[in-house]
């Protein structure tokens, strides 16, 4: 887990308390609005969202709060509107002494933002708004959105589950299928909200329209939108764009509504250079892992024999296995190399296991497939990873043979106690490696 910046309390207007963070040290000021719902200290949880937070910080001193009725705010008897809630952001500004920040709203939190930067324009610097909308809702004179009976129902599928991770594939198709991002998921919507007040917020967003506020925003203007969105519709970011003066619009592929996910990088070096001019930089994050990497024995020899169609059959049945049984075990697939794959994990016993799983089912595609594993410190550079453990790994497996899982010292050491078996292979030369390395074979159980 991420350290975590302290969590403190502003006091709003009407007394309700609104709880914030404040962290990074870049040259200008940031709110972050949250969305649909938020909690400070289990945003850190997931890697890809604090490596995200880390980013801004390098760029700004970060200020985000939890909306009052969610998170560690204050729970309210009804739910607040827009111009209560702006008494939230009103009450966490004047709180860190930030004279005129630049804010960045989130989805639901667009439409706070952009009311705010309409009334207070002396106390906004800039305003990006990531995919948010004015008006959510298809109505007689808003013929873009989601229809009323779409939130009703999505309101009646969510609350029986609530807690579990459910909407997960909703809110971000790429992570769907991910064990651990579900677990995050479910953790987040039980600390967040309780069923109910959950489902009271999300029936409430019918009744949000800041399309009045569009033209009076001054402040310059990014939005920003993934093409694909499957909670708000591009249209409604695209409607932002156009009623706010000079606004700048920027879509993005992919069909994640959940900000960190797949080509979050690239948006961050948008948003970055909108508010300072430079992208925003951050020394790679350097973190211990297991690294596994599979591979088809003799390949060559495979499209030889069988042809290009056979072959490719081969290849798109070890890509499914790979894809399924890392899932299955807490993994991660970092990418496909030709006739093998990178995987990456944070436990080495579930990642051994996997590997064993792999090259036990490679004869049910036609495929001798070979597995090398090595732990050791990995450098995240966006969706890849660079470091030596990952050349370790690479070399492991190029001196595995058709069906064996070969590992290093290391995880033999680190899994001690595990009840799983190895065969000393001796010391090998890896090539562009220095040294000899000890080298295991997973045996039997």
């Amino acid at each position: 887990m991420q350290d975590i910046p302290e969590t403190r309390y502003a006091k709003a207007a009407d007394g309700v308390h609104i709880a914030y963070q404040v962290f990074g040290g870049g040259s200008i000021d940031l709110v972050i609005v949250p969305g649909f719902i938020s909690h400070l200290e289990v945003l850190w949880e997931h890697p890809a969202s604090a490596r995200m937070m880390r980013r801004i910080a390098a760029i700004a001193r970060v200020i985000t709060f939890d909306k009052r009725g969610t998170g560690l705010s204050d729970r309210t008897d009804q739910l607040p509107d827009i111009d209560q809630r702006m008494l939230d952001l009103q009450a966490v500004i004047n709180e860190v002494g930030s004279e005129r920040p630049s804010i960045l709203g989130i989805s639901e939190g667009g439409a706070m933002a952009i009311v705010y930067a309409a009334t207070y324009p002396e106390r906004v610097r800039s305003l990006v708004l990531y995919g948010a909308f004015a008006m959510p809702v298809i109505t007689d004179d808003h013929p873009i959105g989601t229809p009323l009976e779409t939130f009703r129902a999505m309101g009646e599928f969510l609350e029986p589950k609530w807690g579990t991770g459910v909407g997960l594939s909703a809110w971000a198709p790429s992570l769907g299928d991910d064990p651990s991002a579900r677990e995050w998921w479910g953790r987040m919507q039980r600390s967040a909200a309780s069923p109910g007040a959950a489902i009271q917020l999300l029936t409430s967003y019918n009744r949000v329209d800041a399309r009045s506020a569009l033209p009076l925003v001054s402040a310059p203007t990014l939005v920003v939108h993934r093409t694909g969105d499957r909670m708000i519709s591009v249209e409604l970011g695209r409607e932002i764009a156009e009623g706010i003066p000079g606004a700048r619009f920027v879509e993005f592929p992919g069909m994640d509504h959940l900000l960190p996910t797949t080509n979050v990088d690239e948006i961050i070096d948008v948003v970055a250079e909108f508010l300072t001019g430079t992208a925003a930089q951050l020394e790679p994050e350097r973190r211990l892992a297991t690294v596994m990497f599979t591979d088809i024995v003799a390949s060559t020899t495979h499209v030889a024999k069988a042809g290009d169609d056979a072959w490719r059959s081969v290849l798109d049945g070890h890509d499914e296995l790979v894809e399924s049984t890392v899932r299955r075990h807490g993994g991660k697939v970092i990418k496909r190399t030709g006739d093998g794959a990178l995987a990456l994990f944070d436990g080495p016993t579930r990642a051994i296991k996997c590997a064993r799983q792999i090259t036990t089912d490679g004869s049910r595609i036609g495929a001798g497939i070979r597995a090398g594993l090595h732990t050791g410190e990995i450098i995240d550079r966006g969706d890849d990873i660079a470091g030596i453990a990952v050349h370790l790994a690479s070399r492991v497996c190029s001196q595995a043979t058709a069906g064996e899982v070969l590992v290093s010292r290391t995880l033999v050491d680190l899994v001690t106690g595990s009840g799983l078996n190895f065969e000393d292979r001796g010391e090998h030369h890896l090539r562009g490696i220095e040294g000899t390395w000890r080298l295991f074979a997973l045996g039997a159980d």
